[in-house]
């Protein structure tokens, strides 16, 4: 699907510096210092789309202090709005290409991984760009504090089965798998806006976590 440009997007995203990290690499090490309550978990979601899931979760948990990446500028304006009309003040928002984790969050800075509706890139030459690929668990791995966790849903049954071999042979701990998240009715699941929209055709919802070990 081709994103419509939003030539406003550049001057919407620096006026939004409350909830948009400017300079988000500087950050290294220090993010729990952009909340007002610096002490709590600080969650990650790579690749936030529209910013359901993220505003979503900043509500339901004040508990915790969320940051969400999404690299494409027309979709992160949406995730932006949303999480301003949210009303919640633990959720900052990074428009960035994270290739690597480890350029923008110390060693055990993060308590927790969401990866929602990643592209599935199913052909096998492209294996190594999926985001539960081993060299992004390394990553993953190196960020999170000890036995952190990482949330996949996604609708593709593939890049699931997938993940959990790959969780599996990384040597992490399976958790919470389902393969019907809706039909499992958890009252606590925030749902993203594809999830929605496939849901509504009765396509499965899959999930999982994943911890790693110490």
């Amino acid at each position: 699907m081709r994103l419509r440009n939003k030539p406003w997007a550049d001057d919407f995203l620096r006026e939004e510096d409350q909830i948009v990290v400017q300079a988000p690499f500087a950050q290294k090490g220090s993010w729990k210092h952009l909340f007002s309550h610096p002490e709590q978990p600080l969650h990650l979601e790579i690749g936030s789309g529209k910013g359901q899931f993220i505003a979503g979760m900043g509500v339901q948990h004040p508990e915790v202090n969320f940051i969400g990446i999404e690299f494409v500028k027309s979709v992160i304006v949406g995730a932006v709005k949303k999480v301003k009309d949210a009303e919640t003040e633990n959720v900052r928002m990074v428009n960035e290409n994270a290739k690597d984790l480890t350029d923008l969050f110390e060693i055990n800075e993060v308590d927790h991984i969401y990866l929602n509706f990643s592209d599935p890139w199913p052909k096998s030459k492209h294996e190594k760009r999926r985001l539960t690929f081993h060299t992004f668990l390394s990553q993953y791995e190196a960020v999170l504090k000890e036995e952190g966790r990482v949330t996949l849903k996604t609708d593709n049954k593939g890049l699931f089965e997938y993940s959990l071999v790959s969780f599996s042979e990384y040597g992490m701990i399976l958790e919470d798998v389902s393969v019907d998240l809706h039909a499992d009715e958890d009252p606590l699941n925030v749902p993203t806006e594809y999830e929605e929209k496939f849901s509504a055709k009765g396509q499965p919802i899959y999930r999982c976590t994943a911890r790693f070990t110490t």
